[in-house]
């Protein structure tokens, strides 16, 4: 098991904070710290900080050579720790260099996105797609609200998505319990199951300070629940292997939350309709993608009903050995065309 941040700051002006952070003896001994920097709002906030001995390296895509490079940089840097500024491209690139590196890592995070803030997993690309590696979990991470707001509202929304994905992501988890004796963590489990519902009911939005802040903790403590169980399971069932089979499909169809979000709704359908049970989860998450102007069926994120059966199809291949409801059911191209047609029609489209 990997250890938890030992600080999680979120809060508004929290980066004002920054600098004292890294120079924590805890973290550098010797104050001797990289930053690592995104396209967006990280260059602004390294410009900002007051850090002696800092020198700013800048991330501009997130592949695997990407965080090799900046793994490299670092060690040949003799550098104490790192700080990943930006969205969560930036920081996952962040993750792989500084576990390639061997020293610690904070992520201070510009958007929210989705759950990669602090969890022990990068989704980093490479020439035949894209891949998820494991990886050390960040020793502290901050979430500035201010700057979180002053990113695009479509990107702090979908992290919702990624909250709500949890839901499904258990169901499936001890689905795989019951049916084929996988061991299924309690502690992760409920880690991940408040981090969904810490967003599930709520009735105010991204415009609200409370909602920011009752996201980012869930999205910290989804990394913190994939960290206790040593895997990406109670955060990662058949609603992500939909969403990266779109990934691999049809690139640039849509952000991951927005797709996490659209995965789950269509993965209770399945289970609403095929092993009747997860009814009231179905009609919850729905109601909780609509409130907050989330994608509810393919259309919404510019796929007509077959490429999306396409998507649920090659799904199960994304991650092979991952016993999901979709596994469960084993359904034919032809049943998954038919669920796929009803599913849009049950949601009044």
């Amino acid at each position: 098991m990997l250890a938890s941040p030992l600080s999680i700051d979120v809060r508004r002006g929290a980066i004002s904070d920054l600098g004292l952070l890294l120079v924590d003896r805890r973290i550098a001994n010797e104050g001797r710290i990289a930053v690592a920097v995104g396209p967006g709002q990280g260059a602004q906030i390294a410009t900002d900080l007051d850090l002696p001995n800092c020198e700013v390296f800048r991330v501009e895509d997130c592949t695997v050579d990407t965080a090799n490079e900046l793994g490299k940089k670092l060690r040949a840097g003799a550098y104490e720790a790192v700080a990943g500024i930006g969205g969560g491209k930036t920081i996952d690139v962040t993750k792989f260099a500084a576990t390639m590196a061997g020293i610690p890592m904070v992520a201070v995070a510009t958007n929210l996105s989705h759950d990669g803030i602090a969890s022990p997993v990068s989704s980093l690309e490479h020439e035949s797609g894209k891949g998820s590696y494991g990886v050390n979990m960040p020793i502290a991470v901050v979430v500035d609200v201010d700057y979180v707001r002053a990113a695009p509202s479509r990107l702090v929304r979908s992290g919702i998505g990624d909250a709500l994905s949890n839901l499904s992501a258990i169901a499936d988890w001890e689905l795989a319990g019951a049916e084929m004796g996988e061991p299924v963590d309690g502690m992760a489990v409920t880690f991940a199951r408040v981090a969904a519902e810490a967003v599930l009911h709520r009735g105010d939005s991204v415009e609200s300070q409370d909602f920011l802040t009752a996201l980012a903790e869930a999205l910290v403590l989804s990394g913190m629940a994939m960290s206790v169980a040593g895997s990406s399971r109670p955060a990662s069932g058949s609603d992500h292997e939909i969403l990266h089979a779109v990934d691999q499909l049809y690139p640039g169809t849509s952000n991951h939350g927005e797709l996490a979000g659209l995965g789950t709704l269509y993965a209770y359908f399945l289970r609403v309709r095929h092993l009747d049970e997860g009814r009231q989860q179905f009609e919850d998450v729905r109601a909780c993608l609509l409130r907050h102007g989330l994608p509810t069926v393919p259309a919404d994120v510019g796929l007509d009903e077959e490429r999306f059966a396409r998507a649920v199809a090659f799904a199960p291949s994304t991650r092979p050995g991952r016993y999901t409801v979709l596994e469960h059911l084993n359904l034919s191209e032809d049943e998954i065309r038919r669920s796929v047609r009803d599913y849009v029609q049950a949601l009044g489209r």
